[in-house]
């Protein structure tokens, strides 16, 4: 706590980490750091590689489920501070805790196309590198030129080659790392055109999913040649509840929060969506939601 405490003015103990994801679920972390700056970032995380301390990170916390009794050790959240963004030619560089929304608005302003599917995504740049995150069809894999990442030997610039993108997953989830900044190649077109797509996808986006109660995005990668969210509704999944999870009745591949859902209230509900989906046409769903912390089996 004090080494950290020397390397970044804001360290918060036990604090509850459901203040800082989008399912608004989630026990406390040991210890949450919130770097500030980029000099920050590399000091923390140069520390923690350096004493071998495991730590998860965390950004605007979309695409994730927090265990009911958090996650033991430290929690390092990127966000404030580390969101500015440079634009150059058909290029944007952006540090790790832009957000997507932002940062497609500032692309759509400048007339540069390739940004819009992400305009709805609400995460940061640094996660959905990490994640692959995509929409309609398109994932950053496309745009992605280039990130920063530390890692235990140093900084690295990685390429989509050695980031080794593949559907909603990249070598980064089985790593060490931390992104600190991305460069998304993208293409030149007019801002009309491009806010006009931009206003589309969005008008998609609040026609076919959740948009007021609480959720963390897709819950099941969609499996090959399918999409998820239609097996799950053909199995008779839609409007299923566990305590205040619920499936959603707009998009079955979402679950909301109607309440105060418990983690283990959200895992239960993907047992037995998945359990029908495996009686129905015998497909076994893989969780798309990254899961944080300590859960029981069984």
């Amino acid at each position: 706590m004090r080494a950290l405490g020397r390397l970044c003015h804001e360290v918060r103990e036990h604090e509850p980490l459901r203040k800082h994801v989008s399912f608004r679920i989630g026990g406390p972390a040991d210890l949450l750091v919130v770097p500030r700056s980029r000099e920050e970032v590399r000091a923390v995380a140069s520390w923690l590689f350096a004493e071998r301390v495991p730590f998860a990170v965390l950004g605007q916390g979309s695409n994730v489920l927090i265990s009911d009794q958090g996650i033991r050790g430290i929690v390092l959240k990127i966000g404030k501070g580390l969101d500015r963004i440079t634009l150059d030619g058909d290029r944007i560089t952006a540090m790790a805790g832009a957000g997507l929304p932002h940062l497609a608005r500032a692309a759509a302003g400048q007339g540069l196309a390739g940004l819009e599917f992400a305009a709805g995504i609400p995460a940061s740049l640094g996660g959905a590198v990490v994640m692959n995150a995509g929409a309609h069809g398109h994932a950053m894999a496309e745009i992605v030129a280039s990130a920063r990442v530390l890692m235990p030997d140093g900084e690295h610039t990685m390429t989509p080659a050695t980031l080794g993108y593949a559907y909603r997953t990249s070598v980064l989830q089985q790593r060490a790392a931390v992104v600190m900044e991305a460069t998304l190649q993208l293409q030149r077109s007019t801002p009309d055109v491009v806010r006009r797509r931009t206003d589309e996808w969005l008008a998609h986006r609040a026609a076919t999913q959740p948009i007021g109660p609480p959720s963390s995005g897709c819950i099941f990668r969609n499996p090959a040649g399918d999409h998820a969210g239609r097996l799950i509704d053909l199995a008779g999944g839609k409007g299923l509840q566990v305590g205040a999870a619920q499936v959603s009745e707009i998009h079955a591949n979402y679950i909301v929060n109607t309440g105060e859902a418990s983690a283990a209230d959200v895992l239960a509900l993907m047992h037995k969506v998945n359990a029908l989906v495996a009686e129905k046409f015998g497909v076994e769903l893989e969780p798309e939601i990254k899961l944080l912390g300590e859960f029981r089996v069984g």
